[in-house]
C-alpha cells in the first residue's frame, strides 16, 4: 500500500492539530493555549477526538490507518458521502484501523476517529494504484456543537453514530463537536473559542455538568449563560444559536444538588436567560427544551440514569434533527444559499 502524506488539512472537526513524535494529534482547543484551559486542557477532555474526521477523496478499495495505541476499546468509522460503510474496533494496544472491499471509483471518504480517547494518527495508507486528493472546496454549512458528555457521546454505537454526527450527516453539515465529558461549565475561554470559529449555526447544551459539579449556583448560573452567549455574539451577531437545557435524568429532576439546584429549576433559568436576551433584540437565539429531545419515556435508554446508550443517542439525533435543525436550516435558508 502507498502512504498518504499526513497534514493538518486532512483533519476536519479539530480546533488544532499538533505534530508530535511519530504522528499528528487533533485537539478540540488551540493546543498552544493549553494552559489557558485549566485544569489540564479542560480536564483532559479537549484531546479526545470526538467528531474529528480524516477527510479526502480517492478511488482506493482499501484503507489502513495507523494510530498510537489507546488505553481503552475504541472504534473508527468509515463514511462515504453521508453513508456509514463500516466500523472497526481496536482493543487496547492495537494500532491499525483497516477498511477493505470499498466500492470502486472516486469517492469522498470520512474516517471518524474515536470519540472517547485521544488519537495520534501515525500513517494513512491506500491501494498502491489509487489516486487521492483533499477536496479544495467544502461548501457545507458549519455547525459548532458545545455540550457535555451527552454531546461527546462515549456510549454511542460508534463515532459516526453520536447524535451530533447523525444530525450533521443527515443535513449535510460540517460538524465541530465541542462535547467535553464532565466539563461543560460555561468557561469564558470556551466562549471566546466558539466566538472565533466560523459557524453557520451554533448549538449549546448547558446545565448537566453544572448540576453534577455544583459549579454554579442559582445566583450565578443565569448570569453565566447570558455571558456565554454574549461573548459568542461579539463575532456572530446574526448566527442562529440553539440553546438547549438538560435532557431527562430521573435522579436529578427534583433533587437539589450541593448548590441548591434541581434540573427543573435549571431549565427555568436557561429559558429565562433566553427570554431576556430575545426581549432585548436577539431574534436569532432559540430555546430548546431538553425534554423535547429526550424525556421520561426514554428512561429505559439511560443505563446509569444520566447518559443515553446507543439507541438513546439515535433517538436524540432523530428528535434534534426534526425539531431543531430542520426548522432552523429552513428558517435561515442555510444549505440552500
Amino acid at each position: 500500500m502507498q502512504q498518504i502524506s499526513i497534514a493538518e488539512s486532512l483533519f476536519q472537526g479539530a480546533i488544532s492539530v499538533e505534530k508530535v513524535d511519530g504522528g499528528y494529534k487533533p485537539w478540540r482547543i488551540p493546543y498552544t493555549q493549553f494552559s489557558l484551559f485549566p485544569p489540564d486542557g479542560i480536564n483532559g477532555k479537549a484531546e479526545m477526538s470526538a467528531g474529528v474526521r480524516l477527510r479526502f477523496a480517492s478511488d482506493t478499495t482499501s484503507i489502513k490507518v495507523e494510530v498510537a495505541p489507546a488505553d481503552v476499546l475504541v472504534q473508527a468509522d468509515l463514511v462515504i458521502g453521508d453513508e456509514l460503510i463500516a466500523t472497526h474496533p481496536l482493543s487496547p494496544g492495537e494500532t491499525y484501523f483497516v477498511f477493505e472491499n470499498l466500492a470502486d471509483g472516486s469517492k469522498t471518504i470520512d474516517i471518524y476517529l474515536p470519540q472517547k480517547a485521544p488519537t495520534i494518527v501515525k500513517s494513512l495508507s491506500i491501494d498502491d494504484s489509487a489516486s487521492w486528493y483533499i477536496p479544495e472546496q467544502d461548501n457545507r454549512p458549519r455547525w459548532v456543537a458545545y455540550g457535555s458528555s451527552i454531546t461527546q457521546c462515549n456510549d454511542a454505537f460508534s463515532p459516526a453514530q453520536t447524535w451530533p454526527a447523525l444530525v450533521a450527516r443527515r443535513h449535510g453539515l460540517n460538524l465541530t463537536c465541542l462535547g467535553y465529558s464532565g466539563n461543560c461549565h460555561l468557561e469564558p475561554m470556551v466562549a471566546r473559542m466558539i466566538r472565533d470559529l466560523p459557524a453557520d449555526i451554533i448549538s449549546l447544551c448547558l446545565g448537566i455538568n453544572v448540576y453534577g459539579g455544583a459549579t454554579l449556583s442559582p445566583r450565578t448560573f443565569r448570569a453565566a449563560v447570558i455571558g456565554l452567549v454574549q461573548i459568542i455574539r461579539e463575532k456572530h451577531p446574526g448566527t442562529p444559536i440553539a440553546l438547549m437545557s438538560p435532557i431527562f435524568s430521573p435522579a436529578r429532576e427534583e433533587n437539589k444538588n450541593a448548590a441548591g439546584f434541581t434540573l427543573m429549576e435549571m431549565r427555568q433559568e436557561i429559558q429565562e436567560a433566553v427570554n431576556s436576551m430575545v426581549a432585548l433584540g436577539d431574534q436569532h437565539l432559540h430555546y430548546v427544551h431538553g425534554l423535547t429531545i429526550f424525556d421520561e419515556t426514554q428512561a429505559y435508554n439511560l443505563p446509569d440514569d444520566l447518559h443515553p446508550n446507543g439507541p438513546g443517542y439515535v433517538t436524540m439525533g432523530d428528535n434534534y434533527s426534526s425539531l431543531v435543525m430542520e426548522p432552523l436550516l429552513k428558517q435561515y435558508r442555510i444549505g440552500s444559499r
